[in-house]
């Protein structure tokens, strides 16, 4: 039950809502009026595309990563492809930046690099080898950031086409309806009028004291899982399936501390009854969702405005009923650290472990969370889902699936900082094939996506998770 007031206090930006400290909490509030602020820059943004668009631009590629992708990424699967079509690169795998670079045309490329602190390792690297192969022409590309960041510095010096601010008092993943997500939404085309008004109409709604969309959404999400039922299992339509992982990130890095956190399955195809545990919460758009569950809208992608702000509110309100702060992320930082050891003490090979053992260790409410340092294909994400929906049948727990290092913005808080009920399974290269140079640095692109998985390893080790570290073709024998 939401206490009486809450509403009231989390629109007055009562950081007491959430704990007594107000760092990370009172300057994070910007989500709730942004859509507001933004609705006046609609022309501005739809002209920034137009114009890309004729001076000869055909294809734009994100550089980003969590919060600073995941929208956009929603936003081209769902709207199209123009003015411009969109790709989102949110890997350092050797072998997909290497296809990238295969795939495009460089000279007709827009390059868009986002990172609200403007240091993200990631987007610095992608930045540095793509500004190479451009020939260092600042015409293709644009940045955007916070202001005053190490970016925004360098975009300004090097004559970046534009570079677009952010409030400061955004968090990366409640950025949906800034600059971070709608001068990407506008060089697809996607309806920037109607996504802001849905976003500021439902943002009236989770004003109301009773018939309030958002705060029953975040009951009833904070009411499940401090009952047991903290597996929210999503169940989209196709037309807004990006939307998952969206909602993936926003739940999972916002809730996944202090030892307690929701945690979002998406993309687990639906199975028997049978296999599922009394830990689910099944949440859809669209057709009616499994029971105990709850539809949310019809799916359309016209709602989608609305809905990011629904389950921005509701997570907030989530929050406050779990006790944690939802604007935080303090287990991330552990990965980051650990990167940066190993790419300064050098690279060793850990070795692959015994997986039997750790499914073995696997009882009812753990959840099996597959963490993917490889190349994100098609062929591989295929092998990976027959692996995940085999452990979910076989053990009949909850299974999650990201690739790394993408989910190291996301889910990877849940796993080192909620509960200790993940079994988290790395799979990494047998061997590779191809390497990438990052130039300037002193790592390959090879290098950087070893050190992320390796240091990721230490950390959930460090904090008692169980984890093991295995090929695919491992985990593929093993699972079936």
């Amino acid at each position: 039950m939401i206490p009486a007031g809450i509403v009231e206090r989390i629109w007055d930006r009562d950081h007491t809502v959430w704990g007594p400290d107000p760092t990370e909490i009172a300057d994070r509030l910007g989500w709730l009026t942004i859509a507001d602020a933004m609705r006046p820059r609609v022309g501005e943004l739809e002209r920034f595309a137009e114009r890309a668009a004729a001076d000869g631009f055909r294809t734009a590629v994100l550089l980003g990563m969590g919060g600073s992708s995941l929208a956009p990424e929603v936003f081209a699967r769902t709207f199209g492809d123009g003015p411009l079509p969109l790709e989102v690169l949110d890997t350092t795998h050797p072998a997909a930046v290497a296809a990238a670079e295969t795939r495009l045309d460089l000279d007709r490329t827009l390059f868009i690099v986002a990172s609200k602190s403007g240091t993200t390792i990631e987007t610095r690297s992608h930045l540095d080898r793509f500004w190479h192969l451009a020939g260092g022409d600042g015409r293709r590309f644009v940045a955007i950031t916070d202001p005053d960041t190490p970016l925004e510095e360098l975009a300004r010096e090097r004559g970046f086409r534009s570079v677009f601010l952010a409030p400061p008092d955004l968090g990366g993943r409640y950025s949906a309806m800034s600059v971070f997500g709608l001068v990407p939404a506008a060089l697809v085309g996607a309806p920037l009028e109607r996504l802001l008004d849905g976003a500021i109409e439902m943002a009236g709604a989770c004003r109301r004291a009773t018939g309030n969309p958002g705060a029953a959404l975040g009951e009833l999400l904070g009411e499940a899982a401090r009952a047991g039922g903290d597996k929210l299992t999503l169940v989209l339509p196709e037309e807004i399936s990006s939307l998952g992982d969206w909602i993936e990130q926003l739940v999972a890095e916002s809730t996944g501390k202090e030892g307690s956190g929701i945690v979002p399955v998406v993309g687990e195809e639906l199975g028997p009854p049978e296999v599922y545990g009394d830990d689910r919460l099944f949440v859809g758009c669209g057709d009616e969702p499994p029971e105990p569950g709850i539809r949310i809208d019809d799916g359309s992608p016209d709602a989608l405005g609305a809905e990011m702000f629904r389950w921005e509110f509701a997570t907030a309100v989530a929050g406050h009923l779990l006790r944690v702060n939802p604007f935080d992320q303090p287990n991330v930082a552990a990965a980051k650290e650990a990167t940066a050891e190993v790419l300064e003490e050098g690279y060793e090979d850990p070795g692959l472990d015994d997986l039997g053992p750790m499914l073995e260790s696997v009882k009812p409410g753990d959840y099996v969370a597959i963490q993917a340092f490889l190349d994100p294909n098609e062929e591989t994400r295929e092998a990976l889902q027959r692996a995940r929906i085999a452990l979910r049948d076989r053990l009949q727990v909850a299974t999650t699936l990201g690739f790394g290092p993408r989910f190291l913005h996301s889910t990877g808080q849940l796993h080192k900082g909620g509960p200790d009920t993940v079994v988290c399974i790395e799979v990494v290269d047998e061997e590779r094939a191809v390497d990438v140079e990052i130039p300037g640095r002193p790592y390959t692109f090879g290098r950087l996506i070893d050190a992320q998985a390796l240091g990721d390893l230490r950390a959930l080790r460090a904090a008692g998770r169980r984890a093991a570290r295995v090929t695919l073709d491992t985990l593929t024998k093993e699972a079936s």
